[in-house]
């Protein structure tokens, strides 16, 4: 898609449709009253009408009468005080996503005033706006379908309007939006393919291919290699299946090199390719859904390749654990212990607790690679659905200053996380008669206890993402079809690219 800022009116821009953003309740006076004029009054006529509304991501497509664009899209952008970066790529996604089905080669979409709603100006609008026509791009019903007619169209070319704002600053941010949307695609796309199409292997061959395009170095650890490292805890999830796990190793930059900021970061993603429960077997309802178990590892190779486009060189570490979790003749069974690589013991109380087995091993590993920060990713618990909803992220980390990190990342990227603490007293609900500690506790405090897990896996700064509630949307939206939500690629992104030079 070819990407295009201009200076001019937005009525004198040539284009398949014009899509103009509109705050608050709608008012004509100004530029819209001007655009309105020039459709004829279409819009005006449709707000007495009732069917152009102040609601958020509420839009209606009318004639354009003498504008040069050949359709006229109004869309709401909600109350003026609530406007933020996640807004505005909402906005550009829901623009794209209510042209599906439809004929469209050109967009051209006015920044208007949203420019003075959020931090960063027109120059941050045109990158959230860019990069939200993206990811609207994106319908994962198209994966196994050729010739899906209710696709949102393939543009051929986008256009931003900024009247009286920086085209060349707003151009580069669009660019930079584009790339980063782009990138959350991809880590949809290989999230929503079906377990069947991808095994630990074939993740591993798509890590490979991603790395050879983007110039990144990759290892994938087998079993053999796993077992001479002594990544107990790995290889008892990977065990049960007839496909055998990989640990998938993505690097850019030099090794051992740090970063500008004086880290070597490393992304540590879950990559269960299916999770059944393994032995502690799940029950039948949604389990179709535990294709999208492998969402964390999806994420971390996407924004490794995200960077490398961004800021090629910078030395960045991503690492995804791959397995499926099986019931099989080789499981692991509840009660057995296992050795992790750091050597502590673990009592497997239930074989469904899994994706923080595979992570601990991976944390580990990444630290003997020479990580000096860490940040793990993983549609981990239940719970975090259940108390946050699929709209808000939960995040665990130490020391804060290492969190206020992710925290300045998530406002750039436009996008929401909620702090939760580490209680030192829930620490004894995972002691064991026989091991360091076991894998689970009560359900009680289930979440945090996941993280005290996670956290005995880690001697440097670390950050636990919780994704389980925000990976993907059991029904579609105005901005997003159901499936894989790309969540938390930017802000992995951001987060990597603050070390950048």
């Amino acid at each position: 898609m070819q990407l295009r800022v201009v200076s001019d009116q937005p009525w004198d821009v040539p284009a398949d449709v014009l899509a103009v953003p509109f705050v608050g309740e709608p008012t004509f006076d100004g530029v819209i009253a001007e655009i309105d004029k020039r459709a004829g009054g279409e819009l005006t006529a449709l707000a007495a009408f009732g069917e152009l509304k102040a609601e958020r991501y509420g839009s209606v497509v009318t004639a354009a009468g003498q504008l040069r664009a050949g359709r006229l899209l109004a869309i709401g952008a909600g109350d003026a005080d609530s406007i933020t970066r996640q807004v505005v790529v909402r906005i550009g996604s829901a623009i794209e996503r209510r042209l599906a089905g439809r004929t469209v080669k050109s967009l051209a979409i006015w920044l208007g005033e949203l420019g003075d709603r959020i931090d960063g100006g027109a120059a941050a609008v045109g990158e959230m706006l860019a990069r939200g026509v993206v990811e609207g791009e994106f319908e994962p019903a198209s994966i196994y379908r050729d010739g899906l007619k209710s696709a949102p169209p393939a543009l051929d070319e986008l256009i931003l309007i900024a009247s009286a704002a920086d085209v060349a600053a707003v151009k580069r941010a669009a660019e930079r939006g584009q790339v980063i949307g782009e990138g959350a695609n991809v880590a949809r796309r290989l999230a929503n393919r079906a377990a069947n199409d991808v095994t630990p292997e074939v993740l591993a061959g798509e890590a490979r291919a991603i790395a050879e395009r983007h110039g990144l170095h990759i290892d994938v650890l087998d079993p053999k290699r796993a077992t001479e490292l002594g990544m107990g805890m790995f290889l008892a999830v990977g065990r049960g299946s007839a496909n055998p796990p990989r640990m998938i190793v993505l690097r850019s930059g030099e090794e051992g090199a740090k970063d500008a900021a004086g880290r070597r970061l490393a992304m540590v993603g879950k990559g269960v390719c299916f999770d059944s429960g393994g032995i502690s077997i799940k029950s039948a309802d949604r389990m179709e859904e535990m294709k999208m178990d492998k969402t964390g590892a999806c994420t971390v190779i996407a924004a490794i390749a995200t960077v490398a486009r961004l800021a090629p060189g910078t030395p960045l570490l991503a690492i995804a654990p791959a397995v499926e979790n099986m019931p099989g003749p080789h499981s692991a069974r509840p009660g057995d212990v296992v050795k992790a690589m750091n050597g502590k013991t673990v009592d497997i109380i239930n074989t469904d607790a899994e994706g923080r087995l595979i992570l601990g091993d991976a944390m580990c590993y990444a630290e003997k690679l020479g990580a000096t920060h860490l940040v793990d990713i993983a549609t981990l618990t239940g719970a975090v659905a259940r108390a946050l909803g699929d709209q808000m992220t939960g995040a665990f980390g130490t020391p804060q200053v290492w969190y206020d990190s992710l925290t300045a990342a998530a406002e750039r990227a436009g996008e929401r996380y909620w702090q939760l603490p580490m209680i030192e007293e829930y620490r004894s609900d995972l002691d064991s008669w026989y091991a360091d500690f076991i894998n689970t506790g009560s359900a009680e405090g289930g979440l945090i206890k996941s993280a005290l897990f996670l956290r005995e896996f880690a001697t440097v700064p670390w950050i636990h993402l919780d994704i389980a509630g925000t990976a993907y949307f059991r029904k579609k939206t105005t901005y997003a079809p159901a499936g894989a939500t790309g969540v938390a690629h930017a802000t992995l992104v951001e987060l990597a690219l603050a070390g950048a030079r």
